[in-house]
């Protein structure tokens, strides 16, 4: 089929795909952490307010939010920026997926945007609700067995791959012992550091939604891609916190203003440091598993690791 495409018409093609399938990652992230809905159960999309059955054409992505003034039809409760945010995103990940992979590699373009697509899921839940989806970390933990063994290219830049090779063509046995130490080192190491903290703070330091995340996206990326994935999740998840710690801090400063009170600064500094240790850091696993899937060939982090 993608044999006759174009690399112009390829990418294209994902990425409209891609948009409309933000549409339905949008009914995942809000369905998947309620009890009672599946992403199958209700059939038909529908307003989260007044429970209306949406019509076919307030579901085409970004155009239907623009055309209704980001607002239910029939209940005119706001729909949220999130939505056409998410459906954006999916199309640019694909693209960039399509983009990468070429019409000579559908079979690890579709793995690459399954893969994109539930870490998707997993950051906007994560970030709502402070868990991670069984569905998508236990089912990534399955997913990425498979594909490895039926989509070696997946793991063409892994060193250990490669090692095992020998000639340098990774095939399905390579990319699957690549795929299980990646599954191994991931889980392993964010269960250790999750451990440590746990013992030194005495408080849970990681949580065990993370822990099968990782396991799922080091299946995918292996081992030393775990290794670039935690350090580029590390950084981006320090920053995250020092910017939620800034923005409770001038928020508590303003509040004491407002009511008059003069509180001290060690106090305002103390309820930021408290509100800012309450991130969730699935967000940030999921940008370093997503930067290896697309950009691994080129040296995990800017060359700091091997392949």
């Amino acid at each position: 089929m993608f044999g006759e495409f174009s690399p112009a018409m390829f990418t294209f093609w994902w990425t409209v795909m891609g948009l409309f399938v933000g549409s339905f990652l949008n009914v995942a992230i809000h369905r998947l952490p309620l009890e009672g809905e599946t992403v199958a159960k209700p059939v038909f999309s529908r307003c989260p307010k007044c429970r209306h059955r949406l019509r076919w054409y307030d579901n085409i992505p970004v155009f239907s939010w623009l055309w209704l003034g980001a607002k239910c039809r029939d209940c005119k409760a706001p729909i949220s920026l999130r939505y056409p945010f998410v459906e954006v995103l999916t199309g640019v990940l694909w693209f960039l997926a399509a983009w990468k992979g070429t019409p000579d590699r559908p079979w690890l373009v579709l793995v690459w945007v399954i893969a994109l697509s539930g870490l998707i899921v997993a950051t906007f839940v994560d970030f709502d609700h402070f868990e991670i989806p069984d569905e998508v970390s236990k089912g990534g933990m399955v997913f990425a067995p498979i594909v490895s063994f039926f989509v070696p290219a997946l793991h063409e830049s892994s060193s250990l791959a490669q090692r095992i090779a020998g000639d340098g063509n990774v095939d399905g046995t390579a990319a699957l012992v690549s795929c299980f130490a990646g599954m191994i080192a991931g889980a392993g190491i964010l269960w250790t550091i999750g451990w440590v903290g746990t013992k030194i703070y005495k408080v849970d330091a990681m949580g065990f939604g993370d822990v099968k995340l990782m396991a799922a996206g080091g299946g995918l990326i292996g081992p030393m891609g775990v290794l670039a994935a935690l350090m580029i999740a590390a950084v981006a998840g320090s920053i995250a916190g020092l910017v939620g710690m800034l923005r409770f801090l001038c928020e508590s400063r303003r509040r004491a203003r407002a009511r008059g009170r003069r509180d001290p600064w060690g106090r305002s500094v103390r309820i930021a440091r408290l509100a800012g240790q309450y991130i969730p850091f699935g967000p940030y696993l999921a940008l370093g598993i997503t930067v290896q899937l697309l950009y691994r060939e080129q040296g995990p982090f800017l060359g700091l690791f091997p392949g």
